[in-house]
């Protein structure tokens, strides 16, 4: 399963996280991949770091790092270092599917990013990996303004593509506003979980217990009623 987003910062990997945390409460043993991390020139923590502090996955990858916080492929260039080659990601993913019951691959921004190169030269992106994988996809958006065209145009490039996909809001805010419900209302019939704001700073324990409750069943978790959830969020 591939968590992609539709833009940069939407949540991609404290909701990684909460889908593991969620699939290992339900038994499942989870692996979570990371085939490009960007802007680790600093020395800061990756995501599969931030995933593996919250959720501590079976397993924890990450196929290739770059030191400027750009796009994939973008960052390989910079840097002058090696590109990831698609295959190579391909490959890596199946191998952990033989070894674990669920394996998610957290992408890098949305999800059309160019992440490496095909054998060809040409670009790939999380678009192409989700094909070539024939994995479903869960896409990552925000809860405000501007997210209906965003998580719109994301689902129809997955559509296009012949990929299931579903979504998560990334960070539902703790005093929503209108615009938040509105958004929430249109999304329902694709929603499949909603992570908290902030959740990402809870102390690990907590949040593995949490994490069901944000989650539908299609993704491990147990919360089974958007009207319910609604009325003792607000």
């Amino acid at each position: 399963m591939l968590v992609t987003g539709t833009d940069t910062e939407v949540g991609k990997t404290v909701v990684t996280a909460a889908i593991t945390a969620a699939a290992q409460a339900a038994g499942l043993r989870v692996a979570v991949v990371k085939p490009g991390q960007t802007g680790t020139a600093g020395g800061e923590p990756g995501d599969v770091d931030a995933v593996n502090r919250l959720a501590a996955p079976l397993t924890g990858r990450t196929l290739a790092s770059y030191p400027d916080p750009l796009a994939p492929l973008a960052a390989a260039r910079v840097a002058d270092l090696p590109p990831l080659e698609l295959y190579t990601a391909v490959d890596a993913v199946r191998d952990e599917t033989d070894k674990h019951d669920l394996v998610l691959v957290e992408g890098a921004g949305g999800l059309l990013v160019p992440m490496g190169l095909r054998p060809s030269g040409e670009p790939w992106t999380m678009a192409d990996l989700a094909v070539s994988l024939g994995a479903p996809a869960v896409v990552v958006a925000r809860a405000g303004l501007g997210t209906l065209n965003h998580t719109a145009l994301t689902l129809e490039a997955l559509d296009r593509r012949a990929v299931p996909a579903g979504v998560v809001i990334g960070a539902w805010p703790a005093t929503p506003e209108l615009v938040h419900w509105t958004n929430l209302t249109d999304l329902v019939p694709n929603l499949l979980g909603a992570v908290p704001d902030g959740a990402g700073a809870m102390d690990p324990g907590v949040f593995r217990r949490s994490a069901p409750g944000w989650l539908t069943p299609a993704l491990h978790g147990v919360l089974d009623d958007w009207r319910t959830w609604a009325e003792e969020s607000s």
